[in-house]
């Protein structure tokens, strides 16, 4: 990297073995993709309550020639869902988990085309289904910054409304609607790639 890594805490104690911890999946991202230029790492505690169950954020942002900064946080809500009692350690392996999966597929795009646009100059994310309501024809992206992200079966341009599940993955491009942002195009990502 050409910056070091930053590492900040905020409304939480720092720690030295979330450190080490943070300083070996830095590590780790740098072998699968050598081309970053910097990383920030925010752990931050937005919220407590009495028996300390609410999760810390912890926010990755890496920096990589010609893209957009890659931008990983998730919602304490996420980590409640995914483990039965989530901590720091939970939710610094699971934002590392979700940014190695983002620049491999970063790698899969520029090797696939040579970029991570869409046609039209549209920019491209990687992302996958949370929940999804056939009858309502609509359903929501876990999206690139690990929060919802309202689809409609419209849409899809590959792949079938009818035949996706929670955890498809999909390339998607996001544009602000009148109630929030929302995924305006989507593509079914196909299991050979």
């Amino acid at each position: 990297m050409q910056v070091p890594l930053e590492i900040s805490y905020h409304n939480i104690d720092k720690s030295q073995a979330a450190d080490e911890v943070i300083r070996a999946h830095v590590a780790d991202l740098e072998e699968i993709y050598d081309r970053i230029t910097s990383c920030r790492v925010r752990v931050d505690r937005r919220a407590d309550n009495d028996n300390h169950s609410i999760p810390p954020v912890v926010r990755i942002e890496l920096g990589i020639p010609g893209y957009n900064n890659v931008v990983v946080a998730h919602e304490p809500d996420h980590l409640q869902r995914k483990f039965q009692t989530p901590d720091l350690s939970n939710a610094i392996h699971e934002a590392f988990r979700i940014a190695e999966r983002r620049l491999q597929d970063i790698k899969e795009i520029r090797k696939s085309n040579g970029r991570v646009q869409a046609e039209g100059g549209e920019e491209r994310f990687f992302g996958q289904v949370a929940e999804i309501y056939p009858l309502q024809d609509y359903g929501y992206l876990l999206n690139k910054d690990g929060s919802l992200l309202y689809f409609h079966r419209n849409s899809i341009l590959s792949g079938s409304f009818d035949y996706l599940v929670r955890g498809t993955e999909v390339y998607y491009v996001e544009e602000d609607g009148d109630t929030g942002p929302l995924a305006k195009k989507m593509w079914v990502k196909e299991n050979g790639h």
